[in-house]
């Protein structure tokens, strides 16, 4: 079950450090430009890619668990298959929100983080949703 547009304008206003999993150095993917989008807009990005030190000047991490703070949102730019690996850290991690980017989707993984406890968001951009509701 998606959350209602009201549901996600509160997320977003609430949230304050957007885990940006598989994060990208390269202007021309959509993490770039949204994690760039993300940190104009006063959220505080961390990338999460284990082959770089630093994106958009922020310190990549090489996976959800080696965040030494709280994350608000884990936001999933990898590959569908990637996601029960990413939802059973989000899970350990204890990040309040999943979010699937556009095209992302594992339906047996979504449904394992709902009932961990975990608000599932996917099939929306969340930089398109963000300049719609915000």
């Amino acid at each position: 079950m998606m959350p209602t547009r009201e549901a996600i304008a509160t997320l977003l206003k609430k949230a304050r450090r957007i885990a940006i999993v598989g994060a990208s150095p390269n202007f021309y993917r959509p993490s770039y430009d949204i994690g760039h989008y993300l940190l104009k807009a006063g959220y505080t990005i961390i990338p999460v890619n284990p082959n770089h030190e630093t994106i958009l000047g922020q310190r990549c991490y090489p996976d959800l668990l080696s965040i030494p703070e709280p994350v608000d949102i884990v936001n999933v730019f990898r590959r569908s298959s990637a996601v029960p690996e990413i939802v059973a850290q989000a899970i350990q991690k204890k990040a309040p929100v999943l979010w699937l980017q556009l095209g992302v989707h594992h339906p047996e993984a979504e449904e394992r983080a709902r009932r961990a406890g975990l608000t599932v968001i996917s099939g929306l951009c969340i930089m398109v949703v963000h300049r719609q509701i915000i």
